[in-house]
């Protein structure tokens, strides 16, 4: 019977050892940490020191609903965590540590869902966002004191490679709702995205101005945060990028007059109502995951203009793009703008990205595939 226990045991050590060789650290754990990890089956594990906790959960975001996963405490105060196969992309998590929302100490963080979150990367096999040996833009923190929103406005500037040389095209590009300006630079590669393109000549260079997706007043922020607050704070973006920000970017830097807008989620909504109230402005108008705000079955576009580009001289391209796995109401959302668009014969180009959710996935693709299209 001894003999069978240290059998037992030697098989159970080697099938360990292997489960262990079989995974690599997360490319999202901070420096000198070996967890959370991956292995090839996209199956991950946690590690995480919560000595006192009688209950810890893992939680995440919309890639993570399905997620399954077994949990157990070591007796030296350490939770193991191992789950099912994940969905392709970077998802933020959390744990849920006796009921209150605690963060992965071993990741870096990333602001999202409202406040610093973990997340994990699960790789795709894509590596258009990865860092490569080419030639690299940078990204500068700026900002303006605006008069509308009574107040000062912090954004972020993508600059080409070749910036200096000479004049460029600007791309307004907007966040979602939950996070701000650091999302297309972080967890969205921004800077690799175009970098690689420009360096692949699959995309003419362009500046791009990362702009803070809320605007309101001190007296606005105390409305409550429902669908008309994010009306009214777009309206106020739409004041803002045309009377101030625009001007400013095209005084600091070398702009050649040029211009497009895009955003993510709720920032999908904001591109397109100041697309559309501007579309002699802007030449392109890119909209990743679609959301309508405010509108109603009989006026869907209520609090969007979309049919200024209808009557307009000038018709700026249109993009729609969506992850195939995104919940229904934004196929709804992407629906309805479809058929607009078809029954007044106004040309679009969908995007589909394949197994992707309303995650950073398909705004990266998003990005990817409509930077291609524009300023031609």
């Amino acid at each position: 019977m001894q003999n069978l226990k240290t059998i037992t045991s030697i098989l159970g050590l080697c099938s360990a050892m292997m489960f262990s060789q079989d995974y690599t650290t997360s490319s999202t754990a901070l420096e000198g940490k070996v967890f959370p990890k991956i292995n090839t089956e996209r199956q991950a594990q946690f590690k995480v020191y919560f000595p006192d906790a009688k209950s810890v959960v893992l939680d995440g975001g919309d890639g993570m609903q399905d997620l399954k996963s077994v949990i157990a405490k070591d007796r030296n105060g350490f939770w193991n965590i191992s789950t099912s196969s994940m969905e392709i992309g970077f998802h933020y998590y959390w744990f849920n540590v006796d009921g209150k929302r605690t963060n992965d100490p071993d990741t870096e963080l990333y602001f999202g869902y409202g406040q610093p979150t973990s997340g994990i990367e699960i790789p795709s096999g894509e590596d258009f966002f990865f860092e490569k040996n080419v030639k690299h833009g940078k990204i500068v923190d700026d900002g303006l004191i605006s008069k509308i929103t009574v107040g000062k406005r912090n954004f972020k500037v993508y600059l080409p490679p070749n910036y200096g040389t000479k004049k460029f095209p600007v791309l307004y590009l907007y966040h979602g709702t939950g996070e701000d300006i650091t999302g297309w630079e972080k967890q969205g590669y921004i800077r690799n995205i175009l970098d690689n393109l420009f360096a692949e000549k699959k995309a003419k260079e362009m500046i791009v101005v990362m702009d803070y997706g809320v605007a309101l007043t001190p007296e606005q922020e105390k409305i409550p945060d429902n669908y008309p607050r994010t009306v009214l704070s777009t309206k106020n973006l739409d004041k803002i990028i045309v009377q101030e920000l625009i001007p400013y970017i095209e005084k600091k830097y070398k702009t050649d007059g040029r211009k497009a807008i895009a955003g993510l989620s709720r920032g999908s909504y904001q591109a397109m109502l100041i697309g559309a109230n501007h579309p002699g402005l802007f030449s392109a108008i890119g909209s990743f995951s679609p959301v309508i705000y405010e509108g109603t079955e009989d006026q869907p576009f209520k609090e969007l203009p979309i049919s200024n580009l209808l009557k307009s001289k000038q018709k700026p391209f249109f993009f729609i793009g969506i992850g195939e796995k995104e919940n229904i109401r934004f196929f709804e959302y992407n629906q309805i703008i479809i058929n607009y668009l078809n029954q007044n014969k106004y040309p679009y180009f969908q995007y589909k990205s394949p197994q992707t959710y309303h995650e950073w996935l398909t705004w990266r693709r998003c990005l990817y595939q409509f930077a291609q299209k524009i300023f031609r």
